[in-house]
């Protein structure tokens, strides 16, 4: 795919403040009736501080769940 464009996140915050009429980006973060904040982008530096993201289910500290096949039939148990 080294036909398309890699665009940057600041090319897409310029385009985005265009569109918004000189308007932050920030100002689409969205909340969740939990309190939980979405961004309407996001990036692989976002995933960076994940811990969990390399963890396995069953292996600790259990991050993911006790048995291997935790959270596979019902995930919000």
């Amino acid at each position: 795919m080294t036909d398309f464009p890699n665009p940057s996140l600041e090319d897409w915050q310029a385009l985005a403040k265009k569109d918004l009429r000189g308007r932050s980006p920030e100002e689409l973060v969205r909340e969740t009736p939990e309190g939980i904040p979405v961004k309407p982008l996001y990036t692989a530096a976002d995933l960076e501080e994940m811990e969990h993201l390399g963890s396995l289910p069953g292996i600790a500290p259990f991050l993911r769940g006790p048995r291997a096949t935790m959270y596979t039939n019902r995930p919000w148990t």
